[in-house]
């Protein structure tokens, strides 16, 4: 099944793809069956009896509402850093063994079509294009052969990030948590849709319509099993922990010159059966003008 969450008319909504069409409801319908974080913490087949609800809605045209991250309540966001070989390299580092795992804030969420804003304290916003896990069954010291029976989904995630201030110190979190750089969506796809662990899927992320990474999933150093067994190994995943699993080679400070993301400019991630996240930039000062 495909979810899409989205606001309309101030009313949080989610929709399910039924028929080659969106069919859904929004939180002021009796029969809204909840949220994708309230579906997932459910468990059982909650997923399943909420899809043949919405699938009962009202059509959702997708280009007169607004996306919201499938998820904005995470407990955790869970950020894997140097995870594709080629791109560890191209950033002068070792390729670890060991995940490099940091957070990220549900503060800095945004869906699919809000711009990704370029602050004013900074013009190294760079873009990284990233697959994202999400738990459906939690577990603790999950073994590595049972680990992708916790995933219930998969979506894409832009993890923009801020450069100059995520290389000011050796911890990355400031850089990566600016408001609003942290796109999220479309879509959440059940993991039944697709392949295990995404294995054999091509990412791409797009600039302005030139592709400026590219590579499959397959690429990980460390895959999303490898990272669920991991990561539960510190810490308990519980329903919709979110896992955004590393970003290629391609990325642009590393490039010569380097190549920013700039007011204007529109980035695009894709992978293959998932989908395609799409975002605009916008420099913060436009952003705070057309709010005021």
């Amino acid at each position: 099944m495909r979810f899409v969450a989205f606001e309309r008319g101030g009313k949080a909504g989610l929709a399910v793809e039924t028929g080659g069409e969106f069919r859904g409801l929004t939180n002021d319908d009796p029969k809204f069956p909840g949220d994708l974080m309230q579906l997932l913490q459910a468990g059982g087949d909650a997923l399943q009896k909420a899809g043949d609800v919405l699938a009962g809605g009202d059509p959702i045209n997708l280009e007169t509402v607004s996306f919201l991250p499938p998820i904005a309540n995470s407990g955790k966001v869970i950020c894997v850093g140097l995870n594709f070989v080629d791109h560890a390299s191209e950033g002068g580092n070792v390729v670890p063994e060991y995940p490099a795992l940091f957070a990220r804030f549900n503060s800095s969420l945004i869906g699919h079509g809000a711009p990704i804003v370029l602050p004013q304290r900074s013009d190294k916003l760079d873009y990284e294009g990233e697959l994202v896990a999400i738990i459906g069954e939690g577990g603790k010291d999950i073994p590595v052969e049972q680990a992708l029976d916790h995933v219930a989904g998969y979506s894409i995630f832009n993890d923009a990030s801020i450069r100059d201030y995520q290389l000011k110190s050796t911890q990355w979190t400031v850089g990566k948590n600016f408001d609003d750089t942290g796109a999220f969506g479309p879509a959440f796809v059940t993991a039944d849709e697709l392949p295990r662990g995404c294995l054999g899927l091509k990412l791409e992320t797009r600039l302005n319509g030139e592709v400026m990474q590219s590579a499959v999933i397959d690429d990980m150093v460390f895959s999303v099993a490898d990272l669920v067994s991991v990561i539960s190994e510190a810490m308990a995943l519980v329903p919709g922990d979110i896992i955004v699993a590393g970003t290629p080679s391609g990325v642009g400070f590393a490039r010569t010159p380097p190549v920013y993301m700039k007011d204007g400019d529109v980035c695009e991630v894709e992978i293959d059966r998932i989908g395609v996240l799409s975002n605009p930039i916008r420099h913060e000062a436009k952003v705070a003008k057309a709010a005021a």
